[in-house]
Formats: structure tokens, C-alpha cells, sequence
């Protein structure tokens, strides 16, 4: 039997019982009994540098910035030998994280980055806006990390529909050395959930292969998501899977295998069993055509996801992170987002909670002087739409300036040699936040 039909004949077994949550479950359970450290990433200077509480880069795959003040980034060098693949996964930049993120694409020598959420999904922020927007979007056309002393430039952005491809120049101030940059960004993966059909994503995995981004040739694509684990682990998947029954023509390999031999780079890859069951499809997809040289037209119902609508009842993660205050105001913690396919933002979410958010729905859609004309409606909602997105902006800004106030802060008291103040500072302050956190549960 060909690796083709083996896999078909996984999936029908457990599509026919409805054994994904089962299965999720079990891979859950096996890999908790990896004994791999996590040591780094639980210290105190380290810890307000993770997007979430719960998910945390193992000790042995870490990668280890060489510049700067900070050795520490939330990523893990993901190695699927058998694929001759390497990956970089990671959380969403941080305001406050932005300049390390881009130093460790310069260190590792990446010729790519695959971002697989939006800035903005269900109207919380999953990822700080890393790259420069460019002029034609009113921003600006670079970003200066002065920091580690790196300049980002955006050159060219193209709209591919479902994605969206941008050409970036990573500048290394002082030596003046430059590097083309490819930045990927697939746009209608909801977020717990996985996208409209395999085909599309097939298209996306097939464009990136196409410029060598994933060669074992040069530095490891990086990939991420929110907290780089679920959408970022699913891409892998589906990748490495791919190269081995095609190219290497390793039959004995089940996708399980593969799935729990990821994990021991990176904790909890692929989150739900729908995103599992998602794999296996774009898997049997892609062993049918050679979808690298496809280029059949994509319906729009493949690709539309319906304003990222995620699946029902997605599987809470244990608890966020909450974020270390800025000096001398602690900023108000953000409620939890369980509808997120990475989890809950630290620092970066919207200030409404979700009661208000769920008043300002209602108010939409409740006339308030007899029936109106779907015109006249559809510009009240635009316009109660833009006048939420300019407070959301502004609350971004204040968080980030919050944010950058309180780094700088722990560089100065590190500099001052002041550090068990500064611990029990950062103690009692993370202390705080923790009741807070449990109180508003």
C-alpha cells in the first residue's frame, strides 16, 4: 500500500469514529512526559518577555541572541531531520520584543518570516506591528532599532488575495551590510481554527518553497503565529510531511510520529484536534497534484473564512500571562480571549472588555428610532467602526510607550548594579497583577 492510500486510510478510521479529540488528547499525554527544562524563560528577567504564561521555550532548543542586553527570545529551533527541514518558531513580537525578534533573524541568517495571523483578529491584537507599514499605507518606509542597531526597510508589498508578500532590506547599521528579507503573511487563517480548505494553504506552502525560503541551504524560515505553537505548528506539520513521503519516500512514518517528534523542540505544536485533522487533509491534498506548480485558479469560497469565524467551544489554555506594569502607573490587564488560536496578548489588547465590546454590538443592531435604510446604517456601523479602530490605535500607542518605559527602567536599575531592588520591585508588582488577574476571573 502507497504512503497515499496509508494516510487516507488513518483519516477515514478517525474521521469515521470521531476519534480527533481522542487523538489530540493522547498526543497531549505522550508529550507530557518529555523532562525538557524550561529554566530560561521562568526568570524574572526573562519572564515578561513571553506573550503567554504557558507557553515557553524548552532550555535545549532555545535560541540565544549573541548582541545586545538580552540573550533571551521566545523561539525554538524546530529540527525535522528525516525532512532535512529547521524552523524557527516564535510568538508574535512584543513591542518590547520587536528589535530582539529582528536581531535573531539577522544572527540565524533567515531569508524568510511566515506570519500565519493578522495585527488584529476578533478585535484583539495577537502580534505587535514589527515590520514598517510604508508610506503608501501612511506610515513610514523603515523602522530604526537602535537598540541592536538594525534598520528594517520595507521595499514592496504584493496582495496575492489570501496572502500577502513583501520584499523587506534588513540593515546592519554599523557595518552597513544589508540582507533581502521575504515576508510572508497568510491572512485568513482564523484564529483556534484552521483555513477554508487545504488549497489555498497548498498555494501559500507551494510559493514559499518556490523562492527557497525552506531550503536546508540557507538559515531556518521563520515562522510564527500568536504564540507560535498551533497555526505554527500545523505549517510545519504539513510541510515536513509533505518532503518525507514525497521526496524521501519514508513509508513507515505515521503523521503522529512526525507531530510528537516536533514537539520535543517546541511545546504543545498543533493545539486542536481540528487543526490535526486539518493536517492530514492538506497532507492527502498535496500528495495528489504537484500544487508547487499549480497554477489552477482558487475559488473565493476556498479562500474566505467568513471574518476569521472561529470553530465553536476551542479548548482554554490554563492561564495568560499577565503583563509586568510600567513605572508609576500599573496599566489595566486586558481580559482573557479564549477564542484565540495562540491564546491571550499581554500588553497589546484593546482596553474595552469583552462586556463593553458586547454593548457596542448591541447598540449596532438596535434601532433606536423605528427601522433604518441598510444605507444609512451601514454608515453609522463605518463610522462607529472607525471611531473604535482610532481608540484601539491610541491605547496600542500608550500600552507600547508603557512598555518601553518599564524595559528601559529594568536596563537602568540592571546598569546601577541595583538588582535584588529591582527584584523585589518586579516581584511585587508581578504579585500584584496575579490577583488582579484572578480577581477579574
Amino acid at each position: 500500500m502507497d504512503s497515499e492510500s496509508k494516510i487516507k486510510n488513518q483519516f477515514d478510521n478517525i474521521d469515521a469514529s470521531n476519534a480527533w479529540p481522542l487523538l489530540i488528547q493522547e498526543i497531549k499525554k505522550d508529550c507530557s512526559k518529555y523532562d525538557y527544562t524550561v529554566s530560561e524563560a521562568k526568570k524574572m528577567a526573562n519572564k515578561f518577555l513571553n506573550r503567554y504564561r504557558d507557553v515557553i521555550p524548552y532550555d535545549h532548543t532555545r535560541i540565544v541572541l549573541s548582541k545586545g542586553d538580552c540573550d533571551y527570545i521566545n523561539a525554538n529551533l524546530v529540527k525535522v531531520e528525516k525532512a532535512e527541514r529547521h524552523y524557527i518558531l516564535t510568538q508574535g513580537p512584543l513591542p518590547f520584543t520587536t528589535s530582539h525578534f529582528w536581531l535573531m533573524v539577522w544572527e540565524q541568517k533567515c531569508k524568510a518570516v511566515i506570519m500565519l495571523n493578522k495585527v488584529i483578529e476578533k478585535n484583539m491584537i495577537k502580534c505587535h506591528q514589527y515590520w514598517p507599514v510604508g508610506s503608501k499605507n501612511g506610515g513610514e518606509d523603515d523602522m530604526m532599532l537602535t537598540d541592536v542597531g538594525l534598520k528594517v526597510e520595507l521595499m514592496s508589498e504584493t496582495d496575492c488575495s489570501y496572502y500577502i508578500t513583501r520584499k523587506l532590506r534588513l540593515t546592519d547599521v554599523e557595518s552597513r551590510e544589508s540582507r533581502e528579507i521575504l515576508h510572508f503573511q497568510y491572512t485568513t487563517w482564523p484564529d483556534y481554527g484552521i483555513p477554508q480548505s487545504p488549497t489555498a494553504f497548498l498555494h501559500f506552502l507551494g510559493d514559499i518553497r518556490k523562492c527557497g525560503a525552506l531550503s536546508s541551504s540557507v538559515g531556518p524560515a521563520v515562522v510564527h503565529c500568536s504564540a507560535g505553537i498551533g497555526r505554527s505548528g500545523s505549517f510545519c506539520l504539513v510541510d515536513s510531511c509533505l518532503v518525507i513521503i514525497k521526496e524521501k519516500q519514508l513509508d513507515d512514518l505515521t503523521i503522529r510520529d512526525i507531530l510528537m517528534e516536533m514537539r520535543k523542540y517546541r511545546m504543545g505544536l498543533v493545539q486542536t484536534a481540528e487543526q490535526l485533522r486539518f493536517c492530514y487533509l492538506a497532507i492527502m491534498e498535496g500528495l495528489k497534484d504537484n500544487f508547487e506548480d499549480s497554477e489552477m485558479p482558487i475559488n473565493d469560497s476556498e479562500i474566505n473564512n467568513h471574518e476569521d469565524e472561529p470553530p465553536p467551544l476551542p479548548p482554554p489554555r490554563s492561564e495568560s500571562l499577565p503583563p509586568l506594569p510600567p513605572l508609576p502607573q500599573p496599566p489595566p490587564d486586558d481580559d482573557d480571549d479564549d477564542e484565540d488560536d495562540d491564546d491571550d496578548d499581554i500588553d497589546e489588547s484593546p482596553s474595552e472588555s469583552s462586556s463593553s465590546s458586547e454593548s457596542s454590538r448591541a447598540a449596532v443592531t438596535q434601532p433606536e428610532n423605528g427601522p433604518k435604510s441598510p444605507t444609512s446604517e451601514g454608515l453609522r456601523q463605518r463610522k462607529e467602526k472607525l471611531e473604535m479602530t482610532a481608540k484601539k490605535v491610541e491605547e496600542m500607542k500608550r500600552k507600547q510607550k508603557e512598555a518601553e518605559d518599564w524595559a528601559q527602567l529594568k536596563r537602568r536599575r540592571k546598569d546601577n548594579g541595583d538588582s535584588e531592588a529591582a527584584e523585589k520591585t518586579i516581584t511585587k508588582l508581578d504579585s500584584c497583577k496575579d490577583k488582579d488577574a484572578i480577581s477579574q476571573e
